[in-house]
């Protein structure tokens, strides 16, 4: 029995693109290095006589652009690189920035428990309950 998987779609990514997004989406599509397929396009186009650029143009055309994401918090999904030559923020920023909002999720619950654990709690439960 298989498992259903997601379906894929070949769109061009204009904010992770140089130009059209066209090397971004490929990219993105095959789960590949944005760098790497952008070396394989130019040295296309240096050795392919015209008809790469023939390609990208019609590519530029003919595919969607991807659609914005409708994350509501601000915040850009997180992706994990499982290879080693994929690059990525330094292990210590990474770690600075994750450590950052750890600190900042336990403030919060620590505000939260001095609330809730506080009479102005009990006090507000109770009118709330009139």
């Amino acid at each position: 029995m298989s498992t259903p998987t997601a379906k894929r779609e070949l769109l061009r990514d204009k904010k992770n693109g140089k130009i059209a997004g066209i090397c971004a989406g490929i990219a993105n599509y095959f789960g590949w290095e944005v760098w790497l397929v952008r070396i394989v396009v130019v040295t296309s186009f240096i050795f392919g006589q015209g008809f790469t650029l023939i390609l990208y143009i019609a590519a530029w055309f003919i595919l969607d652009e991807k659609p914005k994401s409708a994350n509501t918090d601000g915040h850009e999904p997180v992706e994990l690189k499982t290879k080693v030559w994929q690059a990525g923020a330094p292990p210590h920023g990474a770690f600075r920035e994750i450590s950052g909002d750890y600190n900042d999720l336990e403030s919060r619950l620590q505000s939260m428990e001095t609330y809730v654990t506080s009479n102005a709690y009990k006090l507000d439960r109770e009118l709330n309950r009139l």
